[in-house]
């Protein structure tokens, strides 16, 4: 790429702009990954309930051994990003190619939007085909009733209402807020400070993300925090003040992190897509 050097630019640059990390309030950090990049959880199944019989030795029925099934959490995600500045660049751009700057622009214009793409993708590849809600593209007709379908999806699993969120593109947002039958019934609060959350709907937060951060054909999806662990289990970041081999400075970063879907929280999860 090339550089334009100037003999008199503003000091002021012309910075795109940036969201933060939008998925943090809809992930936990229930489990430890520290020191390890596995963490095996146990899930353990209940017994069937029978009838008490009045004689024989078995009067509650025949006892049978509890198992327990085990699912290993890897970190598996190891992304880096590297990049130089030139002294010469940086003197003949009026010093606004600053490499501290030039590092916060990385993070949150590529590191940060790769992360919550990477986790909003695994929420929709965990979620189970009877909760995806993909028989019609939503419309200002049908947006609210596709949502509350997916609510009764978490309903029906048991899940509890606190700590529902939705993620949604704002396209689907547009909907829900034209849909007649939302607007009297529903409601957007705005009393939150999660970042990215735009309003509550039905006692769920609704986040808004770029349409570019889902699966193709996603509109929303619908979970509890309490599904998915999703570690960042290192971030690491440099700056080399004229390391060997370059007047000027050498960036270098590195982050290691997940997502996991919880097998025994999979029902927690909710779509909205385009017909397959």
């Amino acid at each position: 790429m090339a550089i334009n050097y100037a003999e008199k630019y503003s000091p002021l640059v012309d910075e795109r702009f940036t969201m933060g990390a939008l998925t943090s309030g809809m992930v936990n950090n229930n489990y430890e990954w520290l020191g390890v990049e596995t963490v095996k959880v146990y899930s353990i199944p209940t017994a069937g309930m029978n009838n008490y019989k009045l004689t024989g030795s078995d009067r509650y029925g025949t006892p049978a051994e509890l198992e327990n099934a085990v699912q290993e959490l890897k970190v598996e995600k190891d992304r880096s990003f590297t990049f130089t500045i030139d002294r010469k660049s940086y003197d003949d751009t009026m010093m606004t190619m600053e490499v501290g700057k030039a590092l916060r622009r990385q993070i949150e214009e590529v590191v940060i939007p790769e992360v919550d793409a990477y986790r909003i993708a695994a929420f929709v590849a965990g979620c189970k085909a009877a909760h995806v809600h993909d028989d019609a593209a939503p419309t200002t007709s049908t947006a609210y009733a596709l949502f509350l379908a997916c609510q009764a999806d978490l309903d029906n699993a048991k899940v509890p209402q606190g700590g529902r969120f939705a993620i949604v593109t704002p396209a689907f947002l547009n909907l829900l807020k034209q849909d007649d039958n939302f607007i009297k019934k529903g409601d957007m609060s705005q009393k939150i400070t999660i970042n990215g959350v735009v309003g509550e709907v039905d006692g769920v937060y609704i986040i808004k993300a770029p349409a570019s951060y889902f699966p193709s054909g996603i509109h929303c999806i619908l979970t509890n925090r309490l599904v998915m662990p999703s570690p960042i289990k290192l971030q690491d970041y440099k700056v080399h003040k004229d390391p060997p081999g370059i007047n000027g400075w050498l960036c270098e970063g590195r982050i290691r992190y997940d997502a996991f879907i919880l097998d025994m929280k999979k029902d927690a999860i909710a779509v909205i897509a385009n017909p397959s």
